[in-house]
């Protein structure tokens, strides 16, 4: 038999959305994840396949991942298959009293008493991060995010797709911030899930270093990285426990394990079809921004991305884009303007002309109209929801992600 051939850049996508189970009507985070697997496939496991799609849990016993079980060329129709694995993992947990949670962070979870480390398989590994980070806190054991893998076969075009990513990086959470709120108050930020995450390994900065990564050309220039992140952690981790390139956390770290960009820095949304609708956004501007000249891409220093990263990560799509060779590095007019206004632009360059790509423009008018899923949560609830309030906002995005639909801002 003929090995499959990897596919090369942009060829592939990978999906993985996280997603919280709490109590069905407290809403109060409940760690069975392990019940919920074991309730599928009859035994424990970290991983389940289920034909084109996996389940699997990582650190928190309150989370359960679904991910697609290999890379597809496209990500347009893969709604219906996620939207059929919640109704499957729905139907398991509402005999326990539970139901699924979307939005990147709990709106009211304590981390400090409730994060339950995942005691199976890995352990060792979730182990490790706990003794030298310390898990119970917001940055490790209440955030969820979608990941977003990218095809490359060669140095070439990894090269290429990283500058492209990184150059694009700052603009993410003008589409995907679902996070305004923790500790049961809105934190004034709307991307709440990666400001916490940003800090979550400043025991060994090097580990996340500022979450925009260095230009990397080459697998060379990324083995660089990993040595002296390898070095920074081995006072704490003798055994090399965690000397695998996943513990790179920064916003987009290569897997070459997989032949592919992993994206970080997304929000899960509502429902997968906005999640979708995201990734295929990003895929067609990173497919323009990759024909472009990857030294120029690299060329913004990583403090000056890492910059526009805080703005987009406190204000989202209304955060002020000012930076005229940033917009212009980008292939748009260099005229200030709020994040989503730059992402409307790109969507119609890149995304509204492409026709294989139409499924997901209605996902994505409603961002553009209507803001990111964090600015229609507060236009819900407005600033100073009491735990009334956000209980019954929470609620309804429990049913948005049970029906497959996406909030709206009224």
């Amino acid at each position: 038999m003929t090995a499959p051939r990897t596919p090369g850049l942009l060829e592939g996508h990978g999906v993985e959305l996280e997603y919280m189970i709490v109590d069905a009507q407290q809403l109060d985070v409940r760690p069975i994840a392990d019940a919920l697997i074991r309730a599928e496939h009859g035994a424990l496991a970290s991983e389940i396949e289920r034909g084109d799609f996996a389940w699997s849990n990582e650190l928190a016993r309150h989370v359960v991942e679904i991910k697609t079980s290999g890379p597809v060329p496209d990500l347009a129709g893969l709604a219906t298959g996620f939207q059929a694995e919640l109704a499957r993992i729905e139907e398991l947990l509402a005999p326990l009293g539970c139901r699924l949670l979307p939005t990147a962070m709990h709106p009211w979870m304590d981390p400090a008493r409730e994060f339950e480390i995942w005691p199976h398989g890995d352990r060792a590994i979730y182990e490790a991060f706990h003794r030298i980070f310390d898990c119970r806190g917001h940055g490790w054991a209440n955030l969820q995010s979608a990941h977003l893998n990218l095809s490359f076969s060669s140095d070439a075009e990894f090269g290429r797709l990283h500058a492209a990513t990184r150059a694009l990086l700052p603009l993410l959470p003008a589409l995907a911030a679902s996070s305004p709120f923790s500790d049961a108050a809105y934190t004034g930020r709307l991307d709440t899930r990666l400001e916490v995450y940003r800090t979550n390994a400043r025991r060994v900065p090097s580990v996340s270093g500022a979450v925009i990564p260095e230009p990397l050309g080459t697998r060379a220039d990324h083995d660089a990285l990993l040595a002296g992140i390898y070095a920074d952690l081995a006072p704490h981790d003798p055994e090399g426990t965690l000397r695998h390139e996943w513990v790179n956390a920064r916003g987009c770290i290569p897997r070459f394990d997989r032949m592919a960009l992993e994206i970080r820095v997304l929000d899960v949304q509502e429902c997968p079809q906005a999640d979708l609708a995201i990734g295929a956004a990003i895929s067609r501007v990173l497919r323009r921004l990759c024909d472009a000249d990857p030294e120029r891409l690299r060329a913004p220093g990583t403090d000056r991305l890492a910059s526009l990263l805080e703005r987009t990560t406190a204000a989202a799509d209304a955060a002020t884009i000012d930076d005229r060779d940033f917009l212009e590095l980008l292939g748009v007019d260099g005229t200030p303007r709020p994040a989503g206004r730059v992402w409307r632009d790109l969507i119609e360059r890149d995304v509204a002309a492409d026709a294989s790509a139409a499924v997901h423009l209605p996902a994505l008018e409603l961002i553009l109209e209507q803001g990111c899923l964090a600015r229609r949560m507060l236009r819900r609830s407005g600033e100073r929801p009491d735990r009334a309030a956000l209980k019954s906002l929470y609620r309804e995005l429990a049913d948005c992600l049970r029906a497959g639909r996406q909030l709206g801002a009224d």
